[in-house]
């Protein structure tokens, strides 16, 4: 590797959301425009709902900018009575 490369890391967007920046962050991490991640959990949630899933599920998983946790890390460490980085 060379020391011009920098690790990209998938996040939630803050400047590129709508709802969470899910899209936004999706987008960013695969160099695609936003509105094309949009319209793809739109078209999963027409066929059959997954699209809503999915969503859910990466809003739970992905950190925001900036964050140190995500949502789901966040819920799990309140639970156990732990100190959340969120």
């Amino acid at each position: 590797m060379s020391e011009y490369t920098t690790k990209k890391t998938l996040r939630r967007s803050k400047s590129n959301r709508i709802l969470t920046g899910v899209c936004g962050g999706i987008g960013e991490f695969l160099n695609v425009d936003a509105n094309l991640i949009r319209l793809a959990f739109a078209v999963f949630t027409l066929l059959g709902g997954s699209g809503v899933l999915l969503y859910l599920i990466a809003w739970l998983v992905i950190p925001e900018e900036d964050a140190g946790a995500s949502v789901l890390e966040h819920i799990i460490r309140t639970f156990q009575g732990k100190e959340s980085k969120l």
